[in-house]
């Protein structure tokens, strides 16, 4: 007994000699830095990238400052510790992260948490600040921002901002600011912090609800408590994160929402289906040519779902308005017969998903979903969410299992994902983009349209693509210049050129790919959409070519032996080269799809070829203004078999 006891006494003398006040962590190549201090009054870290300042000593807290923390070296990272909590430190070649542990077996009421970022000066930063809040309530809102481009200093210091959020750093490096992972906990929000630094807020837990919104479709916050989490040693606390890049295009083909998500909980999924969908809503089912009244009735989406058959599209979406505002299985649209519709899909391969506000959903999820998977529905897009509250958050996973034990997709509208499609796969797309539907209800000014969507087309890659998948919903038929764009809701049309639109297809990651415009449209474009109806919607390899945030984008991905490649810039013409030097040796006939000629003028001109390139070659490509380039290559060899 007396030698055991020696020993252990030994153990933990030699664990407490590894505790410092001050520790640094490399990554594998050396070049980033975290650097740890555990100070008497609070905890902070401080990052550097191969000599260039990123983060300045910025604080991390939990129900105030961390007091009386002990560092440690372990084999992943570094680990900061007292009796209540443990913070884990993490250093890759591309970015810096910790989160923090709560030690306690009980449930521990979290009133805040202090998460700074402290440049090292007063940079220029990309902001996605909130904006229309649902019902005027300070913390629910769609997640739907463009981006304000302003120095840190000039943040607006009542404003909350979503994440990621992007702070331009000296020597053309890109700091940006996310978090990862957020299972029983809210989602981060950023606020000004100082004169050149940011600081989290987290929506605290709703105490009172009632329903508003948009169209009542929302469960709007009424009182809030004082805490913003009831926490247990069980749960996940989230990521936060500064990923670091020394060029914009690495962010392009980052996995550092993967890197950084939940493990996968569903252990069968081979019956998730990605695919590409005919969709209703914002072509506001106008079909032509037709011998019966187009709208939200059987016949219409029987012709939705023809047009999906013949075009090899594996989905239909019938939108808001087959139920009721208040009930998946009662007072349903009598002109909508889905005992007609699902078998009518099922025989020509199609699957049908429904849509859904989440206030709805919630409400028998247990029945409805079962209900709708014995028919045979093959999911639902659950919209409305508009927060990230920590029971929003604990819903939102409810809902994805769910879904996932009868076999449900799922595409999630009002919500920003942060990790849970890596637990659920079964959720294949997010919206919390400023999508086309922004189009149809776009401002006009003196000189165009009120905002740049093709530049923010060419900023969402880099940022909001960070995270996750984005539902836009692609595929306008009609395109316009700024001076010929105008909103208009019921014939919809899209800014910049026709090719724009079609290598979204390729750039955006949408494994639930919609195709937004009326399939009459389609038709009389079967040309495009044959071209956008090839893409796959998931590949096996992703590869940034080039880019700069906010300007254009450049990206090659491989699906088997065939290698798409996509590049779109803003309302400037560019004359780019495309690097084929990611292709396995060989030969391949590339079907090029771009801007036509005078596509500066007219934007639905484009230009449909075929040639021969090699593996290593540099493709030239002219961008028209708000303009596209796509290309489909496939090795010499399978093209002659074929």
């Amino acid at each position: 007994m007396r030698k055991g006891f020696l020993t252990t006494l030994m153990l933990l003398s030699a664990a407490v000699m590894t505790w410092a006040a001050d520790l640094q962590l490399l990554s594998p190549d050396k070049k980033l830095a975290v650097t740890v201090h555990a100070g008497n009054d609070r905890l902070t870290w401080e990052v550097t990238h191969d000599g260039t300042q990123v983060l300045t000593p910025s604080e991390i807290g939990l129900n105030g400052p961390l007091l009386g923390m002990r560092l440690r070296r372990n084999a992943d990272g570094i680990t900061a510790s007292n009796a209540r909590v443990a913070v884990e430190f993490r250093a890759d070649n591309d970015a810096a992260a910790y989160r923090i542990q709560v030690k306690s077996k009980r449930q521990v009421a979290i009133s805040s948490e202090t998460a700074e970022f402290n440049f090292a000066g007063d940079y220029p930063a990309f902001i996605p600040y909130v904006n229309d809040n649902r019902s005027g309530e300070r913390w629910c809102f769609s997640f739907e921002s463009y981006y304000d481009e302003q120095p840190l200093s000039k943040m607006f210091a009542d404003s909350l901002a979503i994440n990621p959020l992007a702070v331009r750093l000296p020597q053309g490096k890109l700091a940006v600011v996310l978090d990862a992972s957020a299972v029983d906990y809210p989602g981060m929000f950023l606020l000004k912090n100082g004169s050149h630094g940011l600081k989290a807020a987290f929506a605290p837990i709703p105490t009172a609800e009632t329903i508003g919104g948009h169209a009542r479709l929302n469960l709007i916050p009424t009182a809030r408590s004082g805490n913003i989490a009831s926490v247990s040693a069980a749960t996940i606390m989230p990521w936060r994160i500064v990923a670091v890049t020394t060029h914009d295009s690495q962010l392009l083909s980052s996995d550092i929402a993967q890197r950084y998500g939940p493990k996968c909980r569903i252990a069968d999924t081979s019956w998730i289906r990605p695919g590409k969908v005919a969709w209703d809503w914002w072509n506001n089912t106008n079909i032509t040519g037709v011998d019966f009244r187009a709208g939200m009735n059987t016949k219409t989406y029987q012709h939705f779902i023809d047009f999906a058959h013949d075009n090899g599209l594996e989905y239909i979406i019938i939108d808001e308005g087959w139920s009721s505002d208040e009930s998946l299985t009662e007072e349903m649209n009598p002109d909508i017969d889905l005992n007609v519709l699902l078998p009518y899909a099922r025989e020509r391969g199609v699957a049908i998903i429904l849509w859904s506000s989440w206030r709805n959903c919630i409400k028998d999820m247990e029945r409805d979903f079962k209900h709708y998977a014995d028919m045979g529905v093959a999911g639902f897009k659950v919209d409305f969410f508009d927060r990230d509250d920590q029971p929003l958050m604990q819903s939102a996973w409810n809902i994805a299992d769910c879904a996932a034990r009868h076999h449900l997709v799922l595409d999630y509208h009002g919500y920003r994902p942060t990790g849970i499609q890596f637990a659920y796969p079964n959720i294949l797309n997010f919206e919390g983009v400023k999508g086309l539907e922004n189009s149809k209800w776009e401002p006009r000014t003196a000189e165009g349209p009120l905002h740049d969507q093709p530049h923010y087309d060419v900023t969402i890659p880099y940022l909001r693509m960070l995270v996750g998948p984005l539902d836009y919903t692609p595929g306008a038929m009609l395109n316009a210049t700024r001076d010929c764009f105008f909103g208009n809701n019921d014939h919809p049309m899209s800014q910049g050129t026709r090719a724009h639109q079609v290598a979204m297809y390729t750039l955006f990651h949408a494994p639930l790919q919609m195709l937004a415009d009326s399939p009459s449209k389609y038709r009389k474009e079967q040309e495009t959409t044959d071209f956008i109806a090839q893409v796959p919607t998931v590949f096996d390899e992703v590869v940034a070519l080039d880019g700069q945030l906010g300007e254009y984008a450049v990206i090659a991905k491989r699906k088997g032996q065939k290698w798409w490649i996509a590049a779109m810039t803003d309302w400037t013409a560019r004359d780019i080269e495309i690097d084929l030097a990611p292709l396995s040796p060989g030969t391949y006939d590339a079907e090029i799809f771009c801007d036509g000629v005078n596509a500066d003028r007219e934007a639905t001109d484009y230009r449909h070829s075929t040639v021969t390139v090699k593996a290593g070659e540099r493709l030239k490509a002219h961008l028209a203004p708000g303009g596209g380039w796509s290309a489909v290559l496939t090795p010499k060899a399978t093209a002659d078999r074929h």
